[in-house]
Order: C-alpha cells, then structure tokens, then sequence
C-alpha cells in the first residue's frame, strides 16, 4: 500500500517510492529503501517535506532489535538507576555531614555507615558506571566540601572497576577515598573557603589538611590499610614534590597515583562559590599537561580519560545544529560520536522537545563540551526535566 509519510516520521526501512511534497523540483532516481538517518537529514536539508512509501516494502529497523536501542523499557530502567544513584548520592553526602562533625569534635568515626554506603556506590556502578558517574554533575556550588569526597569516591571506583581491579579491593579504594579529605575540618575557614589565591603562609596550613587526614583515618578502628594508603598519597607527585611526605614516584604505589587523577580531576570540575568548574575537556588536557610535568602517570591519565570517555556521560555538549544536548551513551568505536538527548536551542534561547540523536547516523556533530552555566542553566534542573520526561 502506497501512503504519504511526513519527513518526521519516516524511518530506517522504509521504501520511499517518490518524493511527495517539496520547496524545489529534485526527483529520485530511483525509489529505494531508507538505510540510515543520514539519508532522512539530506531530505530535510533539501526542503523536502513527505514522500510516498510503499508500506509492504518496509523491512525492520535493526536498530529497533539492537542491544543498544533504547526502547521505552530500557528508559525506565535508566531512570530508576539514576534516581537510585541521586539516593545513593544524597546518603553520601548526609553520612560526610557528620563524619565532618565527628571529626571536629575529636570523636572517633564511625567505619560502619562509611562501609556501608561506598558499597552500595561499588555495587551500583559494577551493575551501571554511568548512573553515578551523570550524578556527579548535578552539583552545589556550597557544598563543595562534602560532595568531592564523595565524587573522588565514585571515580576512583569507575577507574578501579574499569582497570578490573577485584572488587574487594574497589570497595577498600572507595572508602579510603571518601575519607581523605576529612582533615580539612581542622583547617580554618578563612583559609579553607578563601576565594582568591592563598598566601604562602595560608598554602601550608592549608597542606595541613593531608596530616590531619592520616591522623584521623589511623584512628578509626578497622580501617583497611588501603584505604589509608590512598588517603595519604592522594597530594603525593610523581616528581617528589608532592606533600605531606615528598613521597617519590617509584614509592607512590598505583593506588596513590590513581587517586591523585580522581582528586585533581573533580576539583578542576566542579563549581565552587567563587569558581565556575573547567568543562570535562579542558579538565582532561589539564590532566595530560600534569603528567608531562611528572607530577602525574601519564600511562594511568590516558586510561582515566578512556574509562570517562572523551565526552563523559551526563556532561553538556553544543552541536552544530545549535542545540544544547547531554551525553547518554558513549561509543567505544567511535568516542567523537556519543548517543546524545538534544534539549535547548541555542539560537531560540530556550529548551525545545528532546530528540535522541545517534551521532554515528547524522551530519550532526559535537563542535565543543559546555557547562550549563555559560546559558544561565542549571544542571539540576536538566535532569529533573529529562527524567520526567523519560
């Protein structure tokens, strides 16, 4: 049977007979099957409007059977996972509130809900990485101070996982980095919390923090070695001139080295009070530029930048078609060419009816990594939306 199909709803396996409306004189060739979106674009691009199809001609889209495709099953679960991770987040940050506490008034911590959350965090991303790895981009600008510890604990268990490392190990990591920064509960806030560049006097209390870290975290009773193994390496460098020790790189153990990239990298790209975060991408040739001044593994950099992906999922992209959009799916054949969800006009200054866009299959690309301040956005609300929509 022969129907008019508009260019919106023609899909991968049609068989498009004649073109039906247009703002030209252009003809097929020949009538044929639709193979790839690509071919969808070139239409819309040369105002063509519908076509005819011959309906007993329409084979299936392989895509619709593929593992990858996200039918509206596969968006549930996506959304369970994510909103899974928000609790998981959200838990993370109460427990620090009064591990930070505990800290201040010279209590010892408690290991338990320590223990306990990070392994729920392990045993989330071992089923997904991604879901905590889009959380850790819903940030607040405040609460700086409670939430890298908790993201320098879900990267170094993404990096961890990615490096196949066993997961009791992961989860001794884990801990080790959800603790490291606690020492900086001792250092004033004028110091702590100081907008601008630190004195020289200001930058060694402030390094302080790293001592005060190890003190507390040898204090806890049953605390893995590991787990203070990293706390303490974690502003160590490779060139000896790290602190609290000047540990040299051949005595940094792959663990400290590893959880130096988690700890530069979240800092780099988170927002603070007084500071906007770098995009992923400049955070990423940060990183690089580190390990050439020896201050990082090089070798342990590239594979932190693999297991992230070059364009991290949850993190903002701009397209050439001038729409905002929000990495859902990475491309291990192709890491230029993510599975996007496109949400806001540039040009129109606002948002616009999603679209998942598989950039393997169109003319469209990511021309650069955005934060969702640079268009007065706010990441939160991204979400929000997206899932809601979903």
């Amino acid at each position: 049977m022969i129907v008019e199909k508009q260019l919106t709803e023609l899909n991968i396996g049609h068989y498009v007979t004649k073109i039906a409306k247009q703002n030209g004189n252009l003809s097929l060739s020949t009538p044929g099957h639709i193979k790839s979106n690509k071919v969808i674009n070139r239409l819309k691009n040369q105002s063509i409007f519908s076509v005819f199809i011959d309906e007993s001609k329409t084979i299936p889209n392989p895509a619709s059977t593929s593992p990858t495709h996200k039918s509206p099953k596969d968006r549930a679960t996506i959304k369970a996972e994510i909103n899974k991770a928000k609790a998981i987040f959200d838990e993370s940050k109460t427990i620090q509130k009064k591990l930070f506490a505990r800290a201040l008034s010279g209590m010892t911590v408690d290991l338990a809900p320590v223990i306990e959350v990070t392994n729920k965090s392990v045993d989330a991303i071992f089923n997904s990485p991604d879901s905590l790895a889009c959380m850790i981009n819903i940030r607040e600008k405040d609460e700086y101070l409670l939430e890298h510890s908790v993201a320098v604990a879900v990267y170094i268990t993404i990096f961890a996982h990615h490096l196949e490392m066993s997961k009791a190990v992961v989860q001794h990591l884990s801990v080790g980095a959800f603790l490291h920064d606690i020492g900086k509960i001792k250092i004033p806030d004028d110091v702590l919390n100081k907008p601008g560049k630190l004195s020289e006097e200001e930058f060694i209390i402030m390094k302080t923090h790293a001592n005060h870290s190890i003190d507390i975290i040898k204090k806890i009773p049953g605390i893995n070695k590991l787990s203070l193994e990293v706390a303490a390496l974690h502003h160590e460098k490779l060139n000896g001139e790290g602190y609290p020790f000047q540990v040299e790189g051949k005595d940094i153990s792959q663990y400290g080295r590893m959880i130096a990239i988690c700890d530069i990298f979240d800092a780099l790209t988170a927002n603070r009070v007084y500071k906007e975060g770098f995009t992923h991408n400049k955070a990423f040739s940060i990183l690089r530029e580190l390990a050439k001044s020896n201050h990082l593994d090089i070798t342990l950099v590239d594979q932190f930048i693999k297991c992230l992906g070059v364009y991290p999922i949850g993190s903002l992209v701009q397209l050439e078609s001038k729409k905002l959009a929000i990495v859902e799916q990475r491309n291990n054949n192709s890491p230029l060419k993510p599975k996007v969800r496109s949400f806001y006009s540039v040009n129109l200054n606002q948002y616009v009816n999603t679209q998942d866009v598989d950039l393997t299959d169109t003319d469209d690309f990511i021309v650069k990594s955005v934060r969702a301040e640079e268009f007065d956005l706010d990441m939160n609300t991204i979400i929000e939306m997206l899932l809601m929509e979903g």
